[in-house]
């Protein structure tokens, strides 16, 4: 039987384990990324363990999140993570320099190897050909400390694309096509990857978008073939030297295929407050709309920005709405610049922002009260722009364009002719924002500089063989990760000071919830489907630990999240039947005992000490994931080892 792409890059990379649906895999790790909202923490975790050089081939420290300086916060965890990339052997790239996900795409990613990435839009990388997975910060760590990336041998799914997409229709819209056919969670424990004859229709660029946004189908990763329009996208880029062909083989087998043509594609939007809720933009017409942002991960790109100035130009935004243009990196904002399409953006109204994830991830530009904000990003979960109120919708540049210059949802098709758009041959290298580290012997006298507001991550305690807590939180289906730790300009400073963070712990969903748990000293969070799904923060584990969480039960749980427990030493366990979730109550007191035991036999009994009833519970846990839980978490486990 033949391979997929993926199947073959594991099997290149693998350390332990076989390949066969649900069993655990170790992978060798070639390259690693954090961004600076979760990097603090991460370089912390790797200050740990003593090692005096990352072990990778490539190690990159971004800063692309906090770059709103209000205060000192984001300024000293700037210059901390800077002081560890060039003691410890990373690269740097400073403020301004770009989105992690652009920035890694145009100077960095190897078609062929494997990545991870403390953000979990690191999937990108898939859209040139790389094994690139979403993980939380010690996971990371430890890569960088050569240690292995451990995950479940996902299934094989395969998106078999045909035709071509017709003018103002994009990759974005493939994106939210597969969205509402799969849902947000309908990824879970696969890889995706993507073919047929129309790959050869998308450009590099348009193959990132579909890989970034795979991440929101809760999938482990996407990736497309690396072929001759990958190799012309890094000869541009002056590494032609790093292209390798990759395909899959015609006789490899996927446990699901899903056919999209192209050609029938129509203008989408995802609708409030999640990226499944699709529908077409026709049947939004004449929604009123007060913002529009053009940018982040998903739509940032060179491409993406000359599509923008081409349909702004000699046109004026309507005095309704308020428009920004985020470019992905500083490359792009130079190539603006020097072929005049900035002038037409910034002739049309529009607000240029800095090369960095900005309202994307609530970092300024927040939407008016109940304000319609439509946005090229990949996420609209509830109040993470900022206003709570704010009903954000996902689009395409073009669709968002549209919007700006009519003030209402309109299609893009009714904007005349798509102007054409010609790509250079050569992109515009310039990586003086790149900071090397120093060499061996210079680091070893180099000092790390800390601010006063990073503190100590909070310390996990073994998983003992009983616990007994109050339920102090139960919570729906698709709990985010922005519910669990929300973003924003007022938080994010706060990245590595984990009790200040703690005040604001599930505020989306129950604002008492931080004073009951503290109040309780340990205590057990409930939650329907989909739990965790979102972002790779693992202070969406670190901070309920902090609070005393021990154990969290939910119906299912996202990948990353549920990994990220795991390490921070947290017991995650989900329903056998469930309905038994129904029968649960907040302020419950629960019991679970004998979990050694029921974590070697795959089940442990919660009993409801409140009402007298009691559960199944299931964990399918690896020896390694048990050994972990019973160490206290993966800090104390490496540490034991």
């Amino acid at each position: 039987m033949g391979m997929t792409i993926a199947q073959k890059i594991i099997k290149n990379h693998l350390v332990t384990g076989e390949m066969i649906p649900g069993q655990e895999i170790a992978l060798r790790i070639d390259q690693t990324l954090t961004q600076d909202a979760t990097g603090t923490m991460a370089y912390l975790e790797f200050e740990t363990m003593g090692i005096d050089r990352v072990r990778t081939e490539l190690s990159v420290a971004y800063i692309d999140h906090n770059t709103l300086q209000c205060g000192f916060e984001n300024a000293d965890d700037h210059r901390y993570i800077q002081s560890v990339a060039k003691k410890h052997g990373l690269r740097f790239s400073r403020p301004g320099n770009g989105i992690c996900h652009q920035v890694h795409l145009e100077r960095f990613g190897v078609p062929g190897k494997t990545l991870i990435g403390s953000d979990s839009h690191t999937p990108t990388g898939g859209g040139i050909g790389m094994l690139a997975f979403g993980a939380g910060g010690m996971d990371v760590a430890v890569a960088m400390g050569g240690g292995a990336y451990y995950i479940t041998m996902p299934k094989m799914f395969k998106v078999n694309l045909t035709g071509k997409l017709r003018p103002f229709v994009t990759a974005k819209d493939v994106s939210l096509e597969i969205l509402r056919l799969l849902s947000v969670k309908g990824g879970v424990g696969a890889i995706i990857e993507w073919g047929g004859e129309g790959v050869r229709t998308l450009s590099v660029p348009e193959r990132a978008t579909i890989t970034n946004m795979g991440t929101e189908l809760g999938a482990t990763t996407s990736i497309f073939p690396s072929d001759d329009i990958t190799r012309d996208f890094l000869v541009a880029e002056g590494r032609g030297a790093d292209w390798v062909e990759l395909s899959s083989d015609p006789d490899a087998e996927y446990d699901r295929v899903i056919d999209i043509d192209l050609s029938a594609l129509e203008p989408l939007v995802a609708c409030p407050h999640s990226p499944d809720n699709v529908k077409k933009v026709s049947e939004l017409k004449g929604v009123k709309v007060d913002q529009v942002c053009i940018g982040s991960c998903t739509n940032s790109s060179l491409m993406d920005m000359l599509k923008v100035a081409a349909l702004l130009k000699g046109r004026t935004i309507d005095p309704s709405v308020s428009l920004s243009i985020s470019p992905g990196s500083k490359q792009v904002l130079a190539m603006l610049a020097e072929s005049g399409a900035l002038n037409d953006i910034i002739a049309s109204g529009a607000r240029v922002l800095e090369c960095a994830c900005g309202p994307c991830i609530g970092m300024g530009f927040s939407p008016n009260s109940a304000g319609i904000s439509l946005r090229t990003f990949n996420r609209n979960f509830l109040g993470r722009s900022g206003t709570a109120d704010a009903g954000v919708h996902l689009v395409s540049p073009e669709t968002a364009v549209a919007a700006a210059l009519t003030g209402y949802v309109t299609d893009p098709r009714q904007l005349g002719e798509m102007p054409e758009i010609k790509m250079p041959e050569k992109f515009r290298i310039d990586d003086s924002a790149i900071l090397l580290p120093a060499d061996p012997e210079e680091a070893r006298g180099l000092k790390i500089l800390r601010g006063p507001n990073i503190k100590p991550f909070p310390e996990s305690r073994p998983v003992g063989d009983a616990i007994e807590a109050q339920l102090t939180l139960k919570v729906g289906d698709n709990i985010t990760t922005d519910h669990i730790m929300p973003a924003g300009a007022k938080i994010l400073p706060y990245r590595s000071n984990i009790p200040h963070l703690s005040q604001y712990c599930f505020g989306v969903c129950d604002a008492s919830f931080p004073e009951r748990a503290k109040a309780a000293g340990q205590s057990i969070v409930v939650g329907g489907d989909n739990y965790g799904q979102g972002s790779s923060r693992e202070h969406a584990a670190l901070v309920p630990l902090y609070l005393g969480v021990r154990a969290v039960i939910a119906k299912s749980f996202a990948r990353i999240h549920v990994a990220n427990l795991i390490n921070a030493g947290i017991l995650p366990l989900t329903f056998k039947d469930p309905a038994d979730y129904d029968a649960l109550s907040q302020g419950d007191a629960l019991a679970l005992r004998n979990i050694h035991a029921g974590m070697d036999a795959g089940e442990i009994t919660l009993e409801d000490v409140t009402t007298g009833k009691t559960c199944a519970l299931t964990c399918a846990f690896t020896q390694r994931q048990k050994d972990m839980l019973k160490a206290g978490g993966l800090l104390a486990y490496t540490a034991s080892a």
